[in-house]
């Protein structure tokens, strides 16, 4: 063997040093299976933005027990952007407005807690929060520990302000650093779809955004002249992204953001709403005033038999099967054979549906999941009306309303 002298060995020691160092990536590491089904729970930002405090958040966690909202599974609430002061503290830290939160923010998540709830915060990658208050770039471990001191189980984690770094590595920092400060928490990224998410985020996160904000109606585009932004009604959500559901599922969902029900458009246009992200296996995050919820809104955002298929355990996003004269079938496999069916009106006209079962067969071709009604008899029950239809034998023949649906379960 040649004899290598000791300044080669250094000088190789040195180089090679710094060779690895250039290799060295960070490996993402989320809190596995937090979220097998799609979240449940309430988010502030809908109906009052950064007008949040205390009292609020009680009383939204009282209703959500005395409503029977929380026995229907809603356990997470959320407050969303500014719980916290203008400025972080001398030593870094996030402060919890003391005006909003007179008995600290640890107490608030205790009373939640004691509710049998789960409590959520808001943050954002950026060096500001969209509603200009501190964000976390350059501080997330450090926010990871203050969260994990809060006993929180859910963060959602906005995108603005975030010149200069990219989402992948910004939401994988997040990430490792929640699962460094040790606490299980729920890690929702709110990146609003423009880095397709759903192609890189699943060991990093439970849930991921996948478009700009929601509005209150059923498929407009509302432009926000004063940040030349656009939010947008629940179907234009629904069908902005293609190909995405194939990305979908147990622990890491297409969150097609928070839900309008119960905040100004007509009962029918709620019902399909709340139609629409329980076939799409979206989060449904509920975003009204809790303290003015009609009998109605809290009939829709409850109905068990609609919660049954969001909450499917085998997890599966629908799609959309046929259209026909502005009427559009959508389809969801369920576990056990069966599968969830929403025929929707998307037309300003009321609508006749003759629907022939055998000459629609159901092919999923991301998933594998087949149903042949010339080979397979299914059993009908009309999950609106909670009550049987018959079977696949005959035509399904129905009236819809302008942007009304109706919503079936196929059991075989």
């Amino acid at each position: 063997m040649k004899k290598i002298t000791l300044p080669f060995i250094l000088l190789f020691v040195a180089f090679s040093g710094f060779s690895q160092g250039n290799k060295v990536t960070q490996a993402a590491g989320k809190f596995d299976g937090l979220a097998m089904t799609p979240p449940m729970g309430w988010n502030s930002w809908n109906t009052f933005e950064t007008n949040i405090d205390e009292k609020l958040v009680k009383e939204t966690a009282d209703i959500m027990v005395a409503s029977g909202m929380a026995a229907a599974g809603y356990n997470y609430i959320v407050l969303d952007d500014g719980w916290m002061t203008k400025e972080r503290d001398a030593n870094g830290n996030l402060v919890p407005d003391p005006i909003k939160f007179p008995n600290g923010m640890k107490a608030l998540v205790e009373y939640v807690h004691s509710k049998g709830l789960k409590f959520g915060l808001y943050n954002c990658a950026g060096t500001q929060t969209c509603a200009g208050y501190p964000g976390t770039r350059g501080f997330e471990y450090q926010d990871a520990r203050f969260y994990a001191s809060l006993d929180i189980d859910y963060l959602k984690y906005d995108w603005c302000n975030t010149a200069g770094i990219t989402a992948p590595e910004a939401y994988k920092t997040m990430s490792n650093a929640l699962k460094t400060a040790g606490r299980p928490i729920v890690f929702s990224l709110c990146e609003w779809g423009d880095n397709q998410p759903w192609e890189w985020a699943k060991p990093m996160g439970n849930l991921w955004r996948i478009s700009g904000d929601i509005y209150p109606c059923f498929d407009c585009e509302f432009h926000h002249e004063e940040g030349n932004w656009s939010s947008w009604g629940f179907m234009k959500i629904a069908e902005m992204r293609k190909d995405i559901r194939k990305y979908s599922g147990p622990d890491h969902w297409n969150d097609f953001d928070m839900m309008e029900v119960g905040d100004g458009m007509t009962n029918t246009e709620d019902k399909t709403h709340f139609s629409m992200w329980c076939m799409l296996a979206s989060p449904l995050i509920a975003g009204n005033d809790f303290r003015k919820m009609s009998p109605e809104t809290l009939a829709i955002l409850t109905n068990e038999n609609l919660i049954a298929v969001n909450q499917d355990k085998l997890g599966i996003q629908g799609f959309k099967l046929t259209v026909e004269d502005g009427v559009e079938v959508w389809v969801k496999p369920l576990s056990d054979g069966a599968w969830a069916i929403t025929f929707l009106n998307r037309t300003e006209l009321p609508k006749k549906v003759n629907f022939d079962w055998k000459k629609n067969p159901i092919k999923d071709a991301d998933f594998g999941f087949e149903a042949d009604f010339n080979k397979t008899i299914f059993k009908i029950k009309d999950l609106w009306k909670n009550k049987d239809a018959g079977t696949t034998k005959k035509n399904l023949t129905a009236d819809i309303a302008s942007h009304d649906v109706i919503t079936l379960k196929l059991i075989p």
